[in-house]
């Protein structure tokens, strides 16, 4: 029995210490600018392809939060455009440059019956600062909570070379 508890305190051991890894995150390295992919589900497809030929649909809203994780210096927010699943730009969020100061955020709303997107739809930010800062820290939070049901979660940008 000792010896039982003590694979499993083991394993535990092991399974904790893996995943303290797995979520460690290293600083990236400071930037005067990037293009940023931000991924967005207008809706989502789900269940079972019954007689219809077709999946059940969730539509979603999307908030878009463009964090500025440098505590010293501002960046600026050059455009966010929206495209959809097709690659079609649907619209400029930001027509205009946008300052976000230390610390600040800037939210970029797509509301819920907002189908125009689809399931591949995506934003792509520019951003830009004076001086090498920290990158910004861009997510999208997609909910539904229609019918005592919920579908939350997130995804996060990733950066693109133009």
């Amino acid at each position: 029995m000792n010896k039982f508890r003590a694979l499993i305190c083991g394993l535990i051991f092991a399974l904790f210490s893996a995943s303290t890894v797995t979520f460690a995150q290293e600083a990236r390295p400071l930037t005067k600018g990037q293009t940023l992919y931000l991924p967005i589900y207008s809706h989502m497809l789900y269940g079972n392809i019954g007689k219809s030929g077709k999946a059940s649909n969730a539509m979603l809203s999307a908030l878009v939060s463009i964090r500025n994780t440098d505590g010293k210096r501002p960046l600026r927010i050059q455009s966010a455009r929206y495209f959809d699943t097709h690659g079609k730009l649907i619209s400029e969020r930001v027509p205009s440059p946008v300052t976000i100061q230390p610390y600040g955020t800037l939210e970029i709303f797509v509301d819920l019956n907002d189908s125009a997107g689809g399931s591949g739809a995506n934003f792509i930010i520019k951003w830009d600062a004076d001086q090498p800062i920290n990158p910004p820290l861009v997510e999208s939070l997609h909910a539904n909570m229609d019918g005592g049901k919920a579908v939350i979660f997130m995804t996060q940008s990733v950066p693109v070379s133009e």
